[in-house]
């Protein structure tokens, strides 16, 4: 009877949700992960985490989710969720700097997977996150290692004054006007601040990316 179960197991195939905001990077990953020889089914396709919440098949053994989906929403409050709903998930993002990575496993995701990589590390990855057997990557690794190793980016007052300011959802301008001085002057400071962490391997080289650190690091609230 136990062998039985125990193959069943290994025969069923693993429920899978994909959530990206770009409907061909959606219809590319549905199409090879859904393949004969897969052992994976595709339960749903949808562009935003509203839309995955209420899809009627969730939830799933696994999420594909996108880092970098425009919600505002932080993903550590999505993979918690998942957790919650006894999903597990696998973050995947063109994004490879170490805080995105540390941030994202740190939250709870089984991996961590570039959309460099290929259509079958991102299977082999589904089936290790379903069976509870998930093991972060060569890269993945030395990502975290990376962000643990870096120094302070020693930003200095009015660098990091400008930089809250604009991830907390500023314009330039509104950030001049706060700080009483100049758009060029605040546009220098947060160049300067950016090109700091970048120095240390932390990418804030979007709005997105710096409110996603600004949240990980407590200038902000995710509200």
């Amino acid at each position: 009877m136990q062998s039985t179960i125990a193959s069943a197991r290994r025969t069923a195939r693993v429920r899978v949700a994909i959530v990206d905001d770009h409907q061909m990077v959606l219809d590319g990953l549905a199409a090879r992960l859904a393949a004969p020889k897969s052992g994976i089914t595709v339960a749903a396709t949808v562009t935003s985490w509203g839309a995955l919440l209420a899809h009627p098949e969730f939830p799933v053994d696994v999420v594909i989710l996108d880092l970098n989906l425009e919600d505002n929403i932080p993903v550590s409050s999505k993979l918690r969720m998942l957790r919650s709903a006894g999903s597990e998930a696998i973050v995947i993002s063109r994004h490879t700097d170490s805080g995105s990575i540390y941030g994202a496993i740190q939250a709870g995701a089984a991996a961590f997977v570039t959309k460099t990589e290929s259509a079958d590390s991102l299977i082999a990855n589904v089936h290790a996150a379903a069976s509870g057997s998930a093991q972060l990557s060569d890269a993945v690794q030395r990502a975290l290692a990376d962000f643990h190793n870096a120094g302070e980016p020693n930003l200095g007052k009015q660098e990091h004054r400008a930089l809250v300011l604009y991830a907390a959802g500023r314009s330039i301008k509104e950030v001049a006007s706060d700080m009483n001085t100049t758009e060029e002057t605040i546009k220098s400071y947060i160049k300067r601040a950016r090109r700091k962490y970048r120095a240390i391997g932390v990418d804030l080289g979007t709005k997105i990316l710096l409110r996603r650190h600004a949240i990980r690091e407590g200038w902000i609230t995710p509200e």
